[in-house]
């Protein structure tokens, strides 16, 4: 059953169960189960029924385990994640009990006044942070939140910023872990099609204006700020908030709020929040040079620096110096300015932990669905199709971006999109036309981001929801109108680039839709 339609079957089962039940883990594990007995479906006919489930529980439990084991070794990817979560967990925590988020609150409220200021602000940080995802959403979330929330700006509203900001900006910056990633991809692919005098950093860097989906959706996010536009679900979520002041459904559970409202210090400042946000930025980015300089051989540069950089650890190094910064300003809040008791510290580390939980079960289930989506060959059944196609050569640029963004909806993965989708789209368009190299394979990047923004079980949609306290397919439900319509733009931008060959009329064309819908969406947001 591997690498044929019914590969198909489970993604979209669990894709459906989530849109018609808004139960995560539900959807996600009928979609594990589906996925393990379609891999064994051949058992059914040579040994029949019991060995068939018998099979598919082994491979389960396979999974699983390579979540926290691979290769006889620790999966240190995945733990170190997790302890990230939970390290972030805590610091928010004692950040709250220390004063700062309520300091926070009042300083910017008295500076930023209005609710636009509040989502332009997010959308600003978004893109300043730009050298991890994963870092990028949950940072961005620590620093918004107090501000959104005094603002009353849903959410749901803050985590579509926060997850339109974060992989957009990351997957355009060379100076990042997903740059550092793609070029990688990108050197042997320009080498075996005799492309030597473009350097990988080179190609990169042409790419971003013909990255159409990326410029669509950053130049949405300010539009849906600056305007107010609210589509779909989100209309919902904006009137209870501006109506009620509830940021959130307050019958649905959200990913990382703490469950229970902490002891706040009366005599915290600004700095308490700051200090420790900017502890983990510090020791972040210190982290990342650091081991990507240990890990790089020969010529050393800033660029080989990220290639070879250890993103996890990083975010753990930088997580653990936040922490102990953290713990330090709490400390002085409980011997030196007498604000809080020493008592709290073990509710404070409980609490913290406890806010990450949800969280963290919907990250271990989506790493299951995605380790056995990957063994069912789904990515290379939908990336077989388009190689064998016979198709107008002008098409190829949409034809990646759709399938591309197909993939990374279904696998969840857009890092894994890139790795095969890069490499088969190299190898078509050298077979069809060479000129069209560059566009063929932004469009891929372009695609699997657009996937990756739409898919529930992405971590990386995953992590805005957490990072803005949103309720998860709250978070998903509402960025889907806006991933929507900035994909149909920036498809119709592919198809003006491949007819034309020029990346300019193209981005004129995107621009140009752009407008248009920022016109009608305006009087929409008037007549309502």
């Amino acid at each position: 059953m591997s690498g044929t339609f019914y590969s198909l079957i489970p993604p979209i089962i669990a894709l459906l169960m989530v849109v018609l039940t808004r139960r995560v883990l539900l959807s996600l594990g009928v979609g594990i189960m589906s996925s393990a007995f379609i891999l064994h479906a051949d058992v059914i006919k040579n040994e029949g029924v019991g060995d068939w489930f018998q099979e598919a529980l082994l491979t389960l439990w396979t999974s699983v385990k390579a979540i926290f084991v691979s290769d006889g070794a620790l999966n240190t990817w995945n733990v170190y994640i997790i302890l990230f979560l939970l390290i972030l967990g805590i610091i928010t925590a004692f950040i709250s009990i220390s004063g700062g988020s309520r300091a926070f609150g009042e300083w910017a409220q008295k500076r930023v006044k209005t609710r636009t200021g509040a989502q332009l602000l997010a959308a600003v940080l978004g893109i300043i942070i730009f050298i991890d995802d994963y870092f990028n959403a949950l940072a961005v979330g620590q620093i918004s939140r107090p501000l959104t929330d005094r603002n009353k700006v849903s959410r749901a509203k803050l985590a579509y910023i926060i997850d339109s900001t974060s992989a957009p900006v990351c997957v355009v910056s060379p100076v990042s872990s997903w740059g550092a990633y793609i070029i990688a991809i990108l050197a042997p692919i320009l080498a075996t099609h005799g492309l030597n005098e473009i350097s990988a950093l080179s190609a990169f860097i042409q790419m971003i204006p013909m990255n159409l989906y990326v410029i669509t959706s950053l130049l949405m996010v300010f539009a849906v700020a600056f305007y107010n536009i609210n589509l779909g679900s989100m209309k919902v979520h904006e009137k209870r908030a501006t109506e009620t002041g509830e940021v959130t459904d307050p019958i649905k559970p959200v990913l990382g709020e703490l469950k229970q409202d902490l002891p706040a210090s009366e005599k915290g400042t600004v700095g308490d929040l700051v200090w420790p946000i900017l502890a983990l930025v510090v020791g972040t980015v210190s982290a990342f040079l650091f081991t990507g300089y240990k890990a790089t051989e020969g010529n050393v540069s800033l660029l080989t620096i990220f290639e070879n950089t250890d993103v996890t650890s990083s975010l753990l190094y930088g997580g653990i110096f936040g922490l102990v910064v953290t713990l330090i300003l709490f400390l002085i809040q409980v011997y030196v300015k007498n604000g809080v008791s020493i008592n709290l510290l073990p509710k404070g580390i409980v609490e913290g932990i406890k806010s990450m939980l949800p969280a963290i079960y919907i990250l271990l289930f989506a790493w299951v669905i995605v380790d056995l989506i990957g063994q069912l060959e789904t990515g290379k059944y939908l990336a077989g199709i388009v190689e064998k196609s016979n198709m107008n050569v002008a098409f190829l640029p949409i034809v990646l971006f759709v399938v591309a963004g197909i993939m990374a909806f279904a696998t969840g993965t857009s890092w894994g999109t890139f790795g095969m989708m890069l490499p088969i789209a190299g190898d078509i368009v050298a077979a069809s036309d060479i000129t069209l190299m560059l566009p063929a394979l932004a469009a891929v990047l372009a695609g699997s981001v657009f996937g990756d923004h739409c898919s529930p079980i992405s971590d990386t949609t995953i992590l805005s929801s957490t990072g803005a306290g949103s309720h998860h397919i709250d978070h998903v439900m509402t960025q889907l109108p806006y991933a929507i319509i900035s994909a149909v733009i920036a498809g119709v931008g592919y198809i003006v680039l491949g007819l034309t060959g020029s990346t300019l009329i193209g981005f004129i064309t995107v621009l140009v839709l752009f407008v248009g819908f920022i016109v009608y969406g305006k009087r929409r947001t008037l007549a309502d």
